[in-house]
């Protein structure tokens, strides 16, 4: 026990913070930019839920990385691990490109299929094709963060993304309202902040992984050829998730889509709690790296019952953790909202969404940690996506719809019932959790 309370502190912790750290700052920017008024804010929301489609992808580029390299390790089988890396580094890069030039070339279009409101997307075009430049070191930083935590060095991505944040938050307050000699740049501000940050960060996950490598004294073994498993294995534990996340983040721009014709007020207030929402889950987040690494070393050593005993251990600790936090939220959901220059309106709709948002939360980190760690550590994707797809597009979707189009509700209510799917979700993952199917070795 005390050595399985080691191992989850040092990888959980560092990732933790890390992403408490980039929400924390997320909201900082967005207090900013919400001094500029609701069309800003909407815009750069906007932006972000195109952008959140890349971030799952990658997140599942990342998370097949993860688990080759983790289960390699398990195994002692360095080189296969490597491998793995170069293979992921050279497909996000590619996919990284491709929204890059989607971005560039079809901005308007892209924030066309979210809302009506043409100052909206006048105030977003700019901000979407600046920032279109960060998907590339983006993936790669993915990658070697993968790489450094399964190796034990979760630190290493923690302080790169400390320095970024700082930098991001920096420059934003520079850019965005005129500073130290710079003209006021308003939201396109915030993008150049944001591509310098995620430039800088990717420098210092670089220079961490160099000083990593000659602290254990080993190099890099480049490699496209993976020999233990195949091109199509890897393919197919990659196209699963694939197709979970982009579903999923298609549901959740779906989602951003009819707050928006709900109303541009109503979009405002849901885009004013997704960095709260970021920093909640942001806080337990390290549990789910911490499952992926730990269960899928213990996979790779075929040790079966220890994958088995320590996954019930990380998911007690999700939800006391989660448990916790929800009342917190609530208590302080009041609190957060008036730190922002909108209507009572707009406050008062984001409160309401942040109340509902903490009923949700503990299952929603339940459903992380599984979904997103143990389950998938095992390498059979399928039925991730199994799940994601009936909660998403068989449970949450429908109901989004039917409550805002057909029922005409407000934007709480909307929220509130859709996000029943979580439910669903968790259900279906913990008979599957308890039926140890998932507990596979590939190396």
């Amino acid at each position: 026990m005390k050595e399985f309370g080691k191992t989850v502190c040092k990888i959980a912790i560092p990732v933790t913070l890390q992403s408490m750290l980039q929400s924390s700052f997320s909201i900082v920017d967005q207090l900013m930019i919400g001094q500029l008024g609701e069309n800003s804010i909407a815009a750069v929301g906007l932006s972000g839920n195109f952008s959140l489609i890349f971030s799952v992808i990658m997140g599942a580029i990342g998370t097949v990385a993860g688990i080759i390299i983790a289960q390699f390790i398990g195994a002692k089988d360095e080189k296969e691990a490597w491998r793995g890396f170069t293979v992921s580094t050279i497909f996000g890069s590619l996919v990284a490109g491709i929204f890059m030039f989607a971005s560039l070339l079809f901005a308007s279009r892209i924030l066309g299929l979210y809302t009506e409101d043409s100052n909206t997307i006048l105030a977003g075009v700019p901000y979407f094709r600046i920032v279109a430049f960060t998907f590339i070191p983006m993936a790669i930083s993915t990658i070697v963060a993968t790489w450094l935590r399964c190796n034990d060095h979760a630190t290493i991505p923690l302080v790169a993304s400390f320095v970024a944040v700082i930098c991001n938050t920096g420059l934003n307050y520079i850019f965005i309202f005129g500073k130290l000699g710079v003209a006021p740049l308003g939201v396109k501000g915030a993008g150049y902040a944001t591509v310098v940050s995620q430039i800088t960060n990717l420098c210092l996950m670089i220079i961490g992984l160099c000083f990593y490598l000659r602290k254990e004294h080993k190099r890099i073994l480049l490699s496209v050829r993976l020999q233990k498993i195949s091109i199509g294995e890897y393919l197919a534990m990659l196209t699963p998730l694939l197709i979970s996340e982009f579903l999923w983040s298609l549901g959740q721009n779906i989602n951003s889509a009819v707050f928006g014709h709900i109303g541009t007020d109503s979009l405002a207030a849901y885009m004013l709690t997704t960095p709260i929402q970021g920093l909640f889950v942001g806080a337990l987040s390290g549990l789910s790296a911490a499952a992926g690494v730990i269960i899928g070393k213990h996979l790779g050593k075929k040790d079966f019952d220890a994958a088995y005993g320590d996954s019930r251990k990380l998911l007690w600790l999700g939800l006391a953790g989660a448990v916790i936090l929800s009342v917190v939220l609530f208590l302080l959901a009041g609190f957060y909202v008036t730190h922002y220059q909108v209507d009572d309106f707009v406050k008062e709709t984001a409160k309401y969404l942040l109340f509902v948002f903490s009923v949700y939360a503990p299952v929603k980190v339940l459903n992380m940690i599984l979904g997103g760690g143990i389950i998938r550590s095992g390498g059979d994707t399928k039925i991730i996506m199994i799940i994601d797809i009936i909660g998403t597009w068989l449970v949450g979707i429908p109901l989004c719809l039917l409550t805002a189009y057909v029922l005409g509700f407000s934007v709480v209510p909307v929220y509130a019932i859709f996000s029943f799917e979580e439910v669903v979700r968790l259900v279906i993952t913990l008979i599957v959790f308890r039926r140890k199917s998932w507990m596979h070795s590939i190396s």
